[in-house]
């Protein structure tokens, strides 16, 4: 890694059932390297990796809990080797919850704790807590999930640990032909094969969206101009509700018959009014 470079490190651990699955889908939704259930005895040989990625490893987030709890005890020996190399910023989230919600998730899940040796599961969340007192009075950041659904506790990581640099919500429009298949990862799907097709008009035949002869003839008929006002009031309306509802990225499938020219202006269109608002990325499909 370079000299100047900052490495992101997230410690993830707590009570089992307070919500650390949820906890590092959130985490790779802001861009970090997740690895699950890391035995702390790993992690020099891991900060080795991540130097000899050259920079793609720069955030990292890791779950530790008590299914590697044989090597808890190596712990906090490597946290204090962490804190002392340059550029390095460990940082420990700590997940808990009341007893009562734990006992009432482990019935839900018809799961058993992992240290209930009668089953019960109660047992098992009060010797956890005990063993986990000293890691959660090292913890930076505290969540008590009692009261949290998913959707919360995703919105509290992205509140917190996101940056000016990181984008919560994708836009990735992507220009296609019916004709070759829509795209099956597409979460919405716009037909724009009513507009005129600039593939009849000869000297237009060859070249795409891309070029300016072509995306100015898409652009400027009353149908492509009243079809993309409505297009985007019904964009307007929807993304931040797709984004309210904790939805990272959203698919929008622009296709024409090739996907050569019709498609790809308007998926350049949109790309350039929507990135006023939004991260956006473009693709066609076909021209690839």
């Amino acid at each position: 890694m370079e000299e100047n470079n900052q490495i992101e490190m997230v410690i993830i651990t707590g009570m089992s059932g307070a919500g650390k699955t949820v906890a590092i889908r959130s985490f790779e939704d802001l861009g970090f390297y997740c690895v699950d259930n890391l035995p702390p005895m790993l992690l020099p040989k891991f900060l080795e990796l991540m130097r000899e990625s050259k920079n793609k490893m720069n955030k990292v987030a890791l779950v530790m809990d008590l299914r590697g709890r044989e090597f808890f005890d190596q712990l906090f020996h490597v946290l204090d080797e962490l804190e002392n190399i340059p550029r390095m910023t460990p940082h420990i989230l700590f997940l808990d919850a009341d007893d009562a919600t734990l006992v009432q998730r482990y019935k839900e899940t018809r799961r058993s704790h992992p240290l209930a040796k009668s089953g019960l599961p109660l047992e098992g969340i009060k010797l956890e807590r005990k063993l986990l007192e000293e890691i959660k009075g090292r913890a930076q950041t505290i969540y008590n999930t009692s009261k949290l659904k998913p959707k919360e506790l995703r919105e509290k990581i992205q509140s917190e640990f996101s940056n000016s640099k990181t984008k919560l919500f994708t836009v990735n429009i992507v220009s296609f032909g019916f004709k070759h298949g829509i795209p099956i990862d597409a979460d919405l799907v716009f037909d724009v094969r009513f507009l005129p097709n600039p593939f009849y008009i000869e000297h237009m035949r060859s070249k795409t969206g891309l070029d300016d002869e072509v995306y100015n003839y898409v652009m400027k008929w009353n149908d492509t101009i009243r079809f993309l006002e409505k297009l985007q009031d019904l964009l307007k309306f929807i993304l931040p509700l797709y984004k309210r509802e904790g939805k990272s990225q959203l698919v929008i499938g622009i296709g024409c018959t090739g996907g050569q020219h019709r498609s790809v202006a308007i998926a350049q269109y949109l790309k350039d009014q929507l990135s006023k608002d939004y991260f956006v990325q473009v693709s066609h499909k076909e021209l690839s």
